[in-house]
């Protein structure tokens, strides 16, 4: 049977990359099902069920989600929790009952408690109290773990799950306010650049230690962790603890990605940091080591995945 599959946000950051990573690997551009949040509304039950029935994937990938960075998760809780819930219950809920076997549910490192040990691992997870800033988003993508977790204990569906360290790169959202760390700061750092401004402030400290991966190396990691027999991957996970970390192995300071972002961007300014301003957690860093034993490892370092997001940004957001 061909296969055919069913990227859910293939416009958004990730999804984008799913895409090229599979067509990449020989899938070809009429096995792909996508529709824009225009064609298809993901919170709405109905008509997800009704696509789902007429399209009849084999395979989903769960990219679409409601996102943003500290700015955006602590001005609209309630639109990050119910949007994202909705579109994870209709979505995992409509492949089940239209018999898609296989799905992919990308989720977060938000799902791990504030002050978890580091790096995190696996077991980490509902270990303590999550991050405020991005509680509701936290909890919703906990949800989504779990919801994949039962649908293949009661009904034995094979729906995985990966949770994936701060990403960037081609498609991001550079947003002023809703954006997150690092195309925020390209954005900011080429606007100061092009008007000449002598300082650009960060938000916080500048002493939170956060990893960063690029994006095409979370969707290679993605199909490849899709693509892995059903028993390797249960024998790497549990019935009840079954995502898998992806991470580039290494973090980095605030501090230190805004002064990198700020010599890709070219910009020759100060730097400087509103201490008065909340930092989010102190650290967050993620134990790839599961993934790593199963034969995968990021590939883009990110001096390079920063040149590679500034070129796309000045493509598609800079006239």
């Amino acid at each position: 049977m061909t296969e055919k599959y069913f990227v859910a946000g293939h416009k958004g950051l990730v999804g984008s990359a799913i895409v090229r990573t599979l067509l990449g690997q020989g899938v070809l551009p009429s096995q792909i099902v996508s529709r824009t949040r225009n064609e298809l509304d993901l919170c709405n039950q109905q008509a997800v069920h009704d696509f789902f029935a007429t399209e009849r994937p084999t395979q989903v990938y769960m990219a679409a989600a409601k996102v943003g960075g500290i700015y955006a998760n602590n001005t609209y809780p309630a639109d990050f929790i119910y949007d994202n819930l909705m579109v994870q219950a209709n979505v995992i809920h409509a492949a089940h009952i239209n018999g898609v076997q296989k799905l992919m549910f990308l989720g977060s490192s938000c799902i791990y408690p504030r002050l978890a040990a580091q790096p995190m691992t696996e077991d980490a997870l509902m270990s303590g109290m999550l991050e405020p800033t991005n509680e509701p988003y936290g909890v919703a993508k906990i949800a989504g773990i779990k919801l994949c977790e039962s649908y293949n204990r009661q009904y034995g569906r094979d729906y995985r799950s990966v949770m994936p360290t701060n990403l960037y790169g081609p498609g991001d959202n550079y947003h002023p306010e809703n954006s997150h760390v690092i195309p925020a700061l390209i954005r900011r750092f080429h606007e100061a650049k092009i008007s000449g401004a002598p300082e650009v402030v960060i938000w916080g400290t500048g002493t939170p230690r956060r990893e960063f991966l690029y994006v095409d190396d979370m969707a290679a990691a993605s199909v490849f962790v899709m693509q892995l027999p059903l028993a390797t991957y249960q024998a790497h996970t549990q019935p009840m603890q079954s995502h898998i970390n992806v991470g580039s192995g290494a973090d980095v300071t605030i501090a230190e990605v805004a002064h990198a972002v700020a010599q890709t961007v070219a910009y020759t300014g100060a730097v400087t940091f509103d201490k008065s301003k909340p930092d989010g957690a102190p650290r967050k860093w993620m134990d790839s080591s599961k993934l790593n034993a199963l034969g995968w490892a990021a590939r883009t370092s990110l001096n390079v995945g920063l040149h590679r997001a500034y070129d796309d940004f000045l493509l598609s957001h800079v006239n």
